[in-house]
């Protein structure tokens, strides 16, 4: 046996043991895992693109779309595509906050889905868009600003009222920030 040879397997056999061996292993796996996720909720997607162009009423032979159960981290990534459809039903917004519970998400979702409550009008939401202002001061901050910018009385009206509630809880610098944008 060749001393060399042998010590040149037990060195890979220690390297193969280290930690820094199996990074590129388990980064290739979550890669592939994170494609995956995203995989999946890009066919969600397609699927609710498809139930908001169903038209209202339904023939009663058409089958139900089947959503899947969607972590925090693809739920924003969900209504970030959302986001990027010119046009979202009330149907099709009511039927997204009642699949995936969106008003007892995290903050990140929640901003998210506040952005397609201001961004389609959606009244019947409006109490989600005042919580999220009420609950999440600084997360809030960007989203007075899309209240204000669609030019719709009762969105600006909405912001002015949150503001009114929280002004003195928020701190300084971002009550200036919101302030100028408001009035």
């Amino acid at each position: 046996a060749d001393p060399g040879r042998a010590q040149g397997a037990g060195s890979r056999a220690a390297a193969a043991s280290s930690p820094a061996a199996g990074e590129p292993l388990q980064r290739e796996r979550r890669a592939g895992a994170e494609c995956g996720l995203a995989r999946q909720v890009r066919a969600e997607v397609t699927k609710w693109i498809r139930v908001n162009r169903r038209p209202r009423k339904r023939k009663r032979r058409e089958k139900e779309e089947v959503f899947e159960k969607l972590l925090p981290d693809q739920l924003v990534l969900l209504l970030e595509h959302l986001l990027e459809q010119k046009t979202l039903s009330p149907r099709t917004l009511q039927s997204l906050q009642r699949t995936y519970h969106l008003q007892d998400q995290d903050a990140e979702v929640r901003h998210r889905w506040c952005e397609l409550i201001v961004k389609h009008k959606f009244t019947k939401a409006y109490k989600s868009v005042e919580r999220f202002l009420q609950e999440d001061q600084a997360m809030g901050v960007y989203l007075y600003g899309e209240l204000m910018v669609s030019e719709d009385a009762r969105q600006q009206q909405l912001a002015r009222r949150c503001f009114e509630r929280t002004k003195e809880q928020m701190d300084r610098s971002s009550a200036q920030v919101v302030a100028e944008m408001l009035f």
